[in-house]
């Protein structure tokens, strides 16, 4: 079997990183994290990526501005002959440019049900506005922040006396599921673009994403 050749870009502890990584371990996964690259040297995530084996680069974004960062990280993706990037953590804006270039070959992970809470802080905007379902979402990166065709989601309640922390412990915990099956949907071509929207083909159940309640804490 065709494995996809997937970079996981990052900035801090590599979280989703790893997710990705150990859902690739599956000898049926259709994707192959074969690139880790980071905008901090000092990220956690680059420990896990190189402790199961994969090939890492890290660049200070302080050091760069948007355009070299992009070419360097750009460099690194086509000497390893990726095809499809995924942000896992990565905390710096791409231009129009980049996101350009890898039109429909780049995911992002998002904690919160898009398009609602779009930015940051989205677990205590959450609790400030009385939402009763959170969640998370992975779809491919547009221009506009946070938008772009949604791949799949996934649900988790909102608790009485949660605190925004505890509602990004659950989150995550969704996201870890989440972001390897949204990758297995695209990386198989069970998941295309059409237009704006994602459409998706093969077994009947892939028309429809399972709705995953992460259990609460």
């Amino acid at each position: 079997m065709r494995r996809l050749k997937t970079a996981a870009l990052i900035s801090g502890g590599g979280s989703n990183m790893a997710a990705l990584v150990a859902a690739a371990k599956q000898p049926d996964y259709p994707a192959e994290i074969a690139l880790v690259i980071s905008s901090r040297p000092d990220a956690g995530g680059l420990a896990k990526a190189e402790a199961a084996g994969i090939p890492t680069a890290a660049f200070d974004h302080k050091a760069h501005d948007r355009p070299g960062l992009e070419r360097l990280v750009d460099e690194e993706l086509a000497e390893a002959g990726i095809e499809l990037v995924c942000l896992a953590g990565w905390m710096r804006l791409l231009s129009p440019y980049f996101i350009e270039r890898w039109h429909n070959r780049l995911i992002n992970i998002h904690p919160a049900l898009l398009p609602s809470f779009k930015g940051l802080h989205t677990h205590q905007r959450v609790l400030d506005e009385g939402v009763k379902i959170h969640g998370c979402t992975v779809h491919y990166v547009r221009q506009e922040m946070d938008a772009g065709p949604i791949i799949a989601q996934a649900a988790v309640p909102v608790l009485d006396g949660d605190t925004a922390d505890i509602l990004a412990t659950r989150v995550l915990m969704a996201e870890h599921m989440l972001y390897p099956h949204a990758l297995a949907l695209v990386a198989s071509g069970r998941a295309r673009v059409e237009g704006e929207h994602v459409v998706y083909s093969g077994q009947p159940s892939d028309a429809v994403h399972p709705l995953l309640i992460a259990p609460p804490l």
